[in-house]
């Protein structure tokens, strides 16, 4: 393999970094934004280095196709064929939990009532960061489109009733669940959507309540 400049090695290392922590790859955007770079088409230009010299591989020109060459076996795994047991080993039954998805959740109704859940899904443990309860929700609209997910995605999600500044969460407000950013200022809560056309949803500090926030996401699956 040829050596890397710096910037691909930075570029290689932030992909690497997002697929551990998170379980996905970031956005052009995020790339770009990590990397100073304004364009998305000097981001692609770096990924196409990278390919070629045979440190990335991807599916078309998605970004959420991104896998670093380097990384192991378990991390290379999409979520889809994890889910599926695909790969050269099949791990011990230890390693595979089975994450319950909702389609909907209503306040007032327990996070994993029977009415809500759609599917189960097998998932090596590997592909969820961090320990925990987590569940799966199916996504439904255009508000995150800018993180990467889309309409018809899973989410997994880590139930807890504490986030850190800037977590994407999974909150319940009103009737219904919603993923954002997470922001606490001094006065409300910002659920800030990665949309432009969005504007965030404000909750008033003193309406907030522990109850509301479900989770925190820890991986996306999507069917290809």
């Amino acid at each position: 393999m040829q050596e890397l400049t710096e910037r691909q090695q930075l570029v290689l290392q932030f992909i690497e970094e997002s697929i551990v922590d998170r379980g996905y790859p970031p956005t052009l955007r995020e790339i770009g934004a990590r990397m100073g770079i304004r364009s998305t088409n000097g981001v692609n230009d770096h990924l196409r280095a990278l390919e070629r010299k045979g440190f990335l591989k991807r599916e078309d020109m998605k970004s959420r196709a991104l896998r670093p060459t380097g990384l192991g076996r378990a991390e290379q795994l999409s979520l889809t064929e994890a889910s599926h047991g695909i790969g050269e080993k099949t791990p011990a039954n230890d390693d595979i939990v089975e994450v319950k998805v909702l389609g909907r959740v209503a306040a007032g109704a327990p996070i994993l009532a029977d009415e809500h859940v759609i599917d189960t899904l097998r998932i090596d443990r590997s592909m969820l960061r961090g320990q925990g309860d987590v569940f799966g929700l199916r996504v439904a609209g255009d508000s995150m489109i800018d993180a990467g997910i889309h309409t018809g995605d899973i989410l997994f999600v880590r139930r807890q009733s504490t986030a850190r500044r800037g977590e994407i969460v999974v909150a319940l407000i009103g009737d219904e669940a919603t993923c954002k950013y997470y922001y606490p200022e001094a006065d409300y809560i910002r659920f800030q959507p990665a949309n432009k056309d969005m504007a965030p949803i404000l909750v008033r500090a003193t309406d907030f309540r522990p109850t509301m926030l479900l989770g925190v996401v820890v991986g996306v699956y999507r069917k290809i």
